[in-house]
């Protein structure tokens, strides 16, 4: 497969990946204004933020590494021995399950049973569920491997409509069952989003035709089972030591990602009903952040790995190859940039307006915008590191992995320090600073790797974070109009005055898009290129 083929599925993917991820927030964000209305803040935060972080710290570190591992191989892997090593991810899966759901039950805090009841219930529940989703990890690593988009958008679809339905209906009928009502909606989610998976693989397998035209690596449901034979060794020993060295890099890396949700957890910072309220501004500040960047690295991290060998620089590779991966580096960093300094911008003089309309004043008031408005500063870099890493993370060696781990383990101590402290100082909002300290640690190393990796080549994709002076320009006007906009306009003038804020900064908004759209040619090309792509790739299939 040429590397114009693999970029065209996966810009498809990203696509794909964005329209589910635009269709999951979306859901999300009605789900939470809904519940809001009809349960405390304490319940919210227990599901939102301890419940949550047990059955996503259980997934991430169980099956993170084998993912990344495993999705690197070239087509002629040992796919039975690809299948061995991922059904590892379920008794490893079991062993955090009761490892994380001891010390949820016995180390922390325990809410008060009268305001948040059935406790252990969810403890036991969202445990249950991260194993049982763990079951399905050799058919989402086939379906990834060979580009089964519309699996993905459907499973993972059905699973979180079916999820929000049920918690909507059990909410509204009866609010008593607390925790009841996230424990069987949890299990439910992940029995569906498994059992997509295996019967769809089911009835594939069932095509002898469909078989070939796919170009399956097995021919039956039963391949995709542990099997032991004589011959050769259980798994690959190459794709087991580089999921070591992932899962050491995971390990941090879930630390990072979720730091502020295991400093609430553990040390106490934040009573039940603020760690609610700082989710659902942190679900709201991360809402495009989510939808555009997640999918992007998540696809192009899958490009990027199918094109470039490890091992190798930039002058030992197929030119060809290195000259689309430069390209493509070039205008997703071009692109990340654009965005986040656009919400950046927009997001500081319209933070108070958009909590106020999603929650009213137990949002709007209080540290409510100061938290979003240094969100928007901290999905700026998110959106940069997101694109860096998922290059950097496809290109290293193993060597340089494990190089990355010792910085990732430092960083980490530092974080948690750094979080506790700043916390304790200006409050919540000191989680989001310090994730920001880390956020732009984290880019410095990646750029320095994509620095030296593309050296000794003619090819510069690091010049993607540049932009044009009078964009910057701009950027700049806007965000003064806007910012005196919101002085005068907003937020206790009314409903007519509110509007006019709207359209201040609806009127900047498309000046700033204007502005890019002539001034950033090179990224409109691309774009436009791999959209047609995308159409082309729906069209054959």
């Amino acid at each position: 497969m040429g590397s114009q083929e693999v970029l065209g599925q996966a810009a498809r993917l990203a696509s794909s990946g964005l329209l589910l991820q635009v269709l999951f927030r979306l859901i999300t964000f009605v789900l939470n204004a809904f519940i809001l209305r009809f349960l405390s803040k304490e319940i919210v935060g227990i599901v939102n933020v301890r419940l949550t972080l047990l059955y996503s710290t259980t997934v991430f570190l169980a099956r993170e590494a084998f993912r990344r591992a495993c999705l690197s191989g070239g087509a002629q892997r040992d796919w039975i021995q690809t299948f061995n090593l991922l059904w590892l991810t379920v008794p490893l899966g079991v062993f955090w399950s009761l490892f994380l759901g001891w010390i949820w039950l016995q180390l922390l805090e325990v809410p008060d049973p009268d305001v948040v009841p059935h406790y252990g219930t969810g403890v036991v529940a969202f445990g249950l569920s991260a194993v049982v989703e763990l079951l399905g990890e050799p058919f989402w690593v086939l379906a990834q491997a060979h580009m089964f988009i519309r699996l993905k958008v459907v499973a993972e679809s059905l699973s979180v409509i079916l999820r929000s339905a049920l918690i909507a209906l059990l909410v509204l009928w009866s609010p008593h069952l607390g925790l009841y009502i996230f424990s069987l909606a949890q299990l439910f989610y992940t029995a569906v989003l498994v059992l997509c998976y295996v019967f769809y693989f089911a009835k594939l397998l069932s095509s002898p035709e469909l078989i070939k035209q796919q170009n399956l690596p097995i021919s039956r449901i039963t391949d995709l089972l542990p099997s032991v034979t004589g011959s050769r060794a259980f798994v690959n020993w190459e794709e087991a030591k580089l999921t070591w060295s992932f899962f050491k890099q995971s390990f941090l890396k879930q630390i990072l990602t979720e730091g502020e949700r295991y400093v609430m957890t553990f040390f106490n910072i934040l009573n039940f009903g603020d760690q609610g309220i700082y989710d659902v501004v942190n679900n709201l500040g991360s809402l495009v952040a989510r939808l555009i960047f997640q999918p992007i690295e998540e696809s192009f991290y899958l490009f990027f790995a199918k094109v470039l060998e490890r091992k190798k620089d930039a002058t030992l590779q197929k030119q060809e190859d290195i000259a689309v991966a430069a390209a493509v580096l070039e205008s997703l960093l071009k692109l990340a940039l654009l965005t986040g300094l656009t919400i950046t911008v927009f997001g500081f003089a319209y933070s108070q307006l958009a909590l106020d309309i999603y929650g009213g004043a137990m949002l709007s008031s209080g540290s409510g915008p100061v938290l979003l408005r240094s969100y928007c500063l901290y999905v700026l870099l998110l959106a940069i590191n997101g694109v860096t890493e998922c290059f950097t993370f496809a290109a290293m060696s193993k060597e340089e992995v494990d190089r990355y781990n010792f910085m990732m383990l430092a960083l980490s101590s530092s974080f948690l320090v750094l979080s506790y402290l700043l916390t304790r100082w200006c409050g919540s909002v000191g989680f989001i600073w310090a994730n920001c300290f880390n956020m732009g640690i984290r880019i410095t190393q990646s750029l320095c790797f994509i620095h030296r990796y593309y050296q000794g080549s003619p090819h510069r994709p690091l010049a993607g974070l540049c932009l044009s002076p009078v964009l910057l320009g701009v950027f700049a006007l806007t965000g003064g109009i806007t910012g005196i906009s919101e002085v005068f306009l907003c937020c206790e003038q009314g409903w007519p005055a509110r509007l006019a804020h709207i359209a201040v900064g609806a009127l900047c908004l498309g000046v700033t898009l204007g502005t890019a759209f002539f001034t950033e040619t090179k990224l409109i090309n691309f774009l436009r290129t791999q959209l047609g792509v995308s159409r082309l790739a729906d069209k054959m299939t």
